[in-house]
């Protein structure tokens, strides 16, 4: 007899590669959202293609620059922030 699925820890976890792919897929998506977005508010498909098409880099760009500004708060400082807040 084997054991249940939900007991076995590595069947619960995704793998990296399948991580990966949904990132991009949903990365896709947002990027074909925002150009069609675009489009429907402006009829003009040039624009909404330059828009869909420099997006990416520039949301990338943004979503480094904030993960290194989170790397400037000591791990734990929210955690004790929310903590003396609860307490008054």
């Amino acid at each position: 007899m084997s054991e249940p699925v939900a007991n076995n820890i590595r069947n619960d976890r995704e793998s990296h590669l399948r991580s990966l792919l949904k990132a991009i897929s949903y990365r896709i998506t947002g990027t074909i959202t925002t150009a069609l977005l675009v489009l429907a508010l402006t009829g003009d498909l040039s624009i909404a293609l330059t828009i869909g098409a420099v997006e990416p880099a520039i949301k990338l760009l943004i979503y480094y620059l904030h993960e290194r500004a989170w790397q400037c708060i000591p791990r734990g400082t929210v955690r004790r922030y929310w903590r003396r807040l609860r307490k008054r």
